[in-house]
């Protein structure tokens, strides 16, 4: 709700105390004989007297964080009451809290809460004792157990009294900022939350170095982007962060890693959200089936730690993102920044905060540095004074004077032909600090000295002249300091990445099981007497297909009708078009029989569709669901009729087209059939499925999305490797999870070695070995994991070449690089062998170069050129053969002539011949 909206609805209740007025006057022309006067106090009056004082209060002064330092005002108090007791060492919370209550007027609760909150974020103040635990939720111990004091940062960058607007506080007792002079984004960096009446602010955390960088950037006039950076890690999705603004959106993760095929562990958590109500949400997600756990243990102390145990088959990869589908491990920040500017609240994005702040600091570092040089100014001014006065000896001159006002007449007359050296005119205060030098220092004034204080101050003055002069570059400068000074320990702990979709139905524990009764039409989780289906999940859709043809999608439920005669039940997957439904249906009765391969995707629920033309007496024959398009052969037996001599035939469905479900088929036969029987399983009819790789998202996909991995059959395998060395064969399930060091991921050949590189700490050098995969779903190690080796690199190739530069010189001379071909030097052998050394002398660097190509792929490239030439010259010799045909014709030559020519054919055939190879026998 904004002032302009409480305005309108003052107004409104304006015009209703103007109606109620005249019917109170009225009232009163009528209770003239009434002995007292009742005098009516509305509610809307009260209304806009009081509440709109309130809302504005609240919004103005306590829940929304201000500008230009970004501080509310229970911060801005604290921090102020905490610079009065500032002495360097530790105060007791509690007498901070005592101090600051001179200043803010809402008691001790309300000012230990926001204390509590500022040391937790560990930027403005330094804690000692129990503060409490952002991770696990704890609260800190009591305001008498715990200390603090101001951190080295924000004593650097906020408080400065010459520059600091002051009011009075509540009382009018004391004196407080009116803001403090800031020179960071302070509200960028810890973030801030807070709601009004009718109003919410909320600005995410950003990085502390990030925040000095894009503040360098705005001042060097290039572009720079802010994102959130959160104390407690984990991973964000900022594609919908739109800077900050009201309408944006950031995803938060958890970080979640595979320790094994049974153990999961979670080593940072969402922003906002403790330990403990992780481990409530999933826990409760078990509850409710939507995940398989089988216990947890919480081991989170100074860091996050959380251990997953899963239960035996339970797939890791399909957990973890159920876990960030069903629980806590992922959630949303929706910010609104929202900050008080111009005494009103205003919608700024976080870039154009950093821009606002940024200026800002550049103002406020002006006007200390012109402070700075009015005081050099001053300085240099009495230096100059002092000097005139003592070797002038000017004080000698007021030894005679009577009064007060001749002493000062007598000094100003003394100084006068030096006067128009001064920037300034000499007062009258200037004249009486010059009577206050102690006799002491005037018997040991050393004129030298005095002009190198001067100079100092001179050269000084005229560094911050240039400073001013060049304020930008300064305020830089200034940034870069602080940066250097205070940035170690403030890397960016939130890692931001693009997530990937992940949808509830796909990952969601199989924890129900479901049962049909087919002629009473009932499926259920519950019904568990009659005939078992398959496992399902509690969020999973179920498709029933009739024996009339019909079909229908339906929500897992306990117990629910979906029609009689029923053929055909099972989980339905949206948008799969995968599987593939074999039909073969009488249309009406004893009408022709059809027959269709459809598959089913994007249906409304609980909605019955038909797949015939709905005549009467229609009725399913034959029915097979084949999760990956596979296409039998059936045998179709007639009913006897008169003139009917083949009773039986073959039907294989790879001959028919897949279509939509609407289609109405193929006739299969117009004879009545009595009876269909499946002879021959069939093979998947559909192409081998195109895979790609998402590195943004880690993810496979069917979208063309990143890197072209290939096609894959049902058996084909994806392998990957990791910076350590972890070897894995994995499926091409698009539910699979890469892990965030991956070096490779290919296609995997099983009939090609790996070849692995690695340092073996035993022998101070290189080793190389070549192996060939065990075809499981194992982690699998391409280097002996003795202490001190680790992995160097790693290829697939069938032959790699590599080129090894040495760090070794024979006889003062560098030695050659070597090229040296794989295959040459080790076979191909377990995977647990060391390998083989790669060379003697100390090896600098091991660079992969071009395999070498299959011998099988050269012999085929060189019957393709054979073949490419055969066919160029039987073309040619076609042409000839016509050619001389028909000269032949038209010329009538001899036949001694023609057979001569024939024969010349028959040379130059036979030496093409040659070259075709097998492209002869097609030919001919």
């Amino acid at each position: 709700m904004s002032f302009d909206d409480l305005d309108d609805t003052f107004e409104t209740f304006d015009e209703q105390d103007d109606s109620n007025e005249m019917l109170e006057s009225d009232d009163d022309k009528s209770a003239d004989n009434s002995d007292e006067f009742v005098q009516t106090t509305y509610l809307s009056g009260m209304y806009k007297n009081w509440f709109l004082d309130y809302a504005s209060y609240v919004i103005l002064e306590r829940a929304v964080p201000e500008m230009p330092d970004g501080l509310k005002s229970v911060q801005r108090r604290i921090l102020h009451s905490m610079y009065e007791l500032e002495d360097g060492r530790y105060n007791k919370v509690a007498n901070i809290i005592g101090n600051t209550m001179k200043y803010h007027p809402h008691g001790d609760a309300s000012i230990g809460d926001a204390l509590v909150q500022l040391g937790q974020k560990d930027l403005l103040i330094d804690t000692q004792g129990n503060w409490g635990n952002i991770l696990t939720g704890d609260s800190a111990a009591a305001p008498r157990y715990i200390e603090a004091r101001l951190s080295k940062l924000v004593l650097d960058i906020a408080f400065n009294p010459k520059i600091t607007e002051w009011k009075p506080s509540y009382d009018g007792r004391n004196n407080e900022p009116v803001h403090l002079p800031i020179k960071f984004p302070v509200l960028l960096a810890q973030g801030a939350e807070g709601i009004a009446v009718g109003l919410a602010s909320k600005i995410l955390p950003h990085n502390f170095n990030e925040l000095i960088d894009a503040s360098v950037a705005f001042l060097q006039n290039k572009p720079f982007v802010l994102y959130p950076d959160f104390p407690t890690g984990g991973m964000a999705d900022v594609s919908k962060y739109n800077d900050g603004l009201r309408g944006g959106r950031v995803r938060i993760r958890s970080r979640i890693n595979q320790i094994d095929k049974r153990t999961l562990s979670i080593t940072e958590i969402p922003f906002g959200i403790t330990t403990s109500s992780l481990i409530d949400s999933i826990i409760s997600a078990n509850d409710k089936g939507k995940i398989k756990i089988r216990k947890i243990d919480d081991n989170t102390a100074q860091n996050v730690e959380i251990i997953i145990h899963l239960p035996a088959g339970v797939s890791p990869d399909q957990t973890i993102d159920a876990l960030y589908a069903f629980t806590y491990c992922e959630r949303s920040e929706s910010p609104n920044a929202c900050v008080i500017l111009d005494k009103k609240p205003q919608f700024i994005g976080v870039s154009e905060m950093l821009k606002y702040f940024t200026l800002n600091t550049k103002k406020l570092l002006e006007i200390e540095l012109g402070i700075r040089a009015k005081e050099l100014m001053e300085s240099i001014l009495y230096n100059s004074l002092e000097k005139i006065f003592i070797e002038n000896r000017i004080y000698h001159q007021i030894e005679e004077c009577e009064t007060w006002e001749s002493v000062l007449q007598t000094i100003d007359e003394g100084l006068e032909p030096y006067k128009s050296q001064f920037y300034r005119e000499i007062t009258e205060d200037d004249l009486v600090k010059l009577t206050e030098i102690k006799i002491k220092r005037i018997s040991k004034y050393n004129s030298f000295k005095a002009d190198e204080i001067t100079k100092k101050y001179a050269d000084e003055l005229k560094q911050v002249q240039h400073d001013i002069s060049n304020i930008t570059d300064y305020t830089i400068s200034y940034y870069k300091k602080i940066k250097e000074k205070y940035s170690k320990g403030r890397e960016r702990k939130t890692e931001l990445r693009s997530f990937d979709t992940i949808e509830a139905t796909t990952v969601a524990a199989a924890n129900e099981k479901l049962y049909v009764n087919r002629e009473e039409g009932f499926i259920g989780t519950g019904i568990k007497k009659d005939e078992y289906v398959c496992e399902c999940s509690s969020i999973d859709d179920i498709i029933v297909f009739h024996e009339e043809g019909t079909f229908m999608v339906t929500k897992v439920s306990d117990k629910v009708f979906v029609g009689n005669n029923i053929i055909h039940v099972d989980v339905f997957k949206r948008n799969d078009e995968r599987t593939i439904y074999n039909m073969i249906y009488q249309d009406g009765k004893n009408g022709t029989s059809y027959v269709k391969r459809f598959f089913v995707s994007g249906v409304i629920r609980d909605k019955l569709y038909s797949l015939t033309s709905d005549k009467p007496g229609t009725k399913v024959l034959y029915f097979t669901a084949n999760p990956n398009g596979e296409a039998e052969i059936v045998k179709v037996q007639l009913k006897p009729a008169p003139r009917l001599k083949k009773l039986d035939f073959e039907f294989d469905f790879s001959e028919l087209a897949i279509k939509g479900r609407t289609a109405k088929g193929n006739i299969l036969s117009r004879k009545v059939v009595r009876k269909i029987t499946q002879k021959e399983k069939g093979v998947s009819t559909l192409d081998a499925i195109s895979i790609w790789f998402d590195d943004a998202v880690l993810r496979l996909n069917t979208e063309e999305r990143g890197k072209y991995l290939g096609d894959f059959d049902e058996d084909e395998k994806i392998i990957t490797v990791n910076k350590n060395g972890e070897i894995r064969l994995m499926t091409y399930e698009l539910t699979n999870r890469f892990d965030d060091d991956l070096i490779l991921i290919e296609k995997y050949n099983p009939e090609v070695p790996i070849t692995s590189i690695y340092y073996y700490a035993a022998r101070k050098t290189f080793y190389i070995k070549r192996f060939m995969l065990e075809d499981t779903d194992k982690k699998q190690i391409a280097y002996p994991e003795d202490e001190g080796n680790y992995f160097e690199n790693i290829s697939i190739d069938k032959y790699p070449v590599i080129n090894i530069q040495f760090d070794h010189k024979v006889n003062k001379k560098q030695i050659e690089p070597e090229t040296i071909k794989v295959k040459d030097i080790v076979d191909v052998m377990n995977i647990k062998a060391k390998g083989k050394k790669i060379s003697q002398h100390a090896i600098r660097d091991i660079i992969w170069l071009e395999p070498e190509p299959d011998e099988d792929e050269k012999k085929d490239e060189v019957i393709d050129n054979e073949v490419e030439t055969s066919e160029a010259e039987i073309d040619a010799n076609a042409e000839t053969e016509v050619k001389v045909e028909v000269e032949t014709k038209i010329e009538n030559t001899s036949e001694t002539k023609s057979e001569s020519s024939d024969k010349n054919i028959d040379d130059k055939d036979r030496d093409t011949e040659k070259h075709k190879g097998k492209q002869m026998t097609l030919f001919d």
